[in-house]
C-alpha cells in the first residue's frame, strides 16, 4: 500500500511508533502491571493525556499492530480478482501482508511474548483476533456467491487465521 502521507500524519505515525517503542521497552524492563501510563508518556516524552489520543489502553499498545495488519490483509483481499477463488485470494492477502514479518521479526516476537505472558493482552489478543474473523467473513459471501446463512464465509476466515 504505497501512498503520500502528508506532514501532519506523519508526526501522528511517528509519535504513535514512539509511544509503542517506549511502551515494549518499559514492559520489559519492569513488568507489564509495573509499568503505568505516566511512565510511557515521559519515555515516549508526551504528555499523560496524550498517550489516550493513540491508544485505550496499555493492552493496545502491545497489540498495537493488530489493526494496521488487518487493515493491510482487507486492502490486499479488496484488490484481488473478483473471480479468483476465495481461498487465493486469503492466502494471497496474506502473504503480502506477512512478508514484512522476516524484518520485523524482533519487534513481533517482543510483544509477543509480553502477549503470552500478560493474560489481558493475551485476552485482548482474541477478542481482536475475532473481529479480524469477522471482518474478513463480512468479506467473502460475493467472492463465494454464497448466502447470509452459508458457514463458508466464516469457515474460510477462522482457517485462513489459524
Amino acid at each position: 500500500m504505497s501512498e503520500t502521507v502528508g506532514l501532519r500524519e506523519r508526526k501522528k505515525r511517528e509519535r504513535r511508533q514512539r509511544i509503542q517503542d517506549a511502551a515494549i521497552d518499559l514492559f520489559e524492563r519492569q513488568g507489564f502491571e509495573a509499568t503505568t501510563i505516566e511512565e510511557i508518556a515521559a519515555a515516549a516524552d508526551i504528555a499523560p493525556r496524550t498517550f489516550f489520543s493513540y491508544f485505550d489502553t496499555k493492552d493496545d499498545v502491545v497489540l498495537a499492530d493488530y489493526a494496521d495488519r488487518l487493515g493491510r490483509i482487507l486492502h490486499e483481499l479488496d484488490q484481488r480478482p473478483a473471480d479468483e477463488p476465495a481461498w487465493e485470494a486469503l492466502r494471497a492477502s496474506f502473504s503480502t501482508v506477512a512478508a514484512d514479518y522476516e524484518s520485523e521479526a524482533d519487534r513481533l516476537r517482543r510483544r509477543f511474548t509480553i502477549m503470552a505472558s500478560t493474560p489481558s493482552v493475551f485476552a485482548r489478543s482474541l477478542q481482536l483476533q475475532a473481529g479480524w474473523e469477522q471482518s474478513l467473513a463480512e468479506r467473502l459471501p460475493t467472492r463465494l456467491g454464497s448466502t447470509p446463512d452459508d458457514p463458508r464465509p466464516r469457515l474460510l476466515a477462522a482457517t485462513a487465521l489459524a
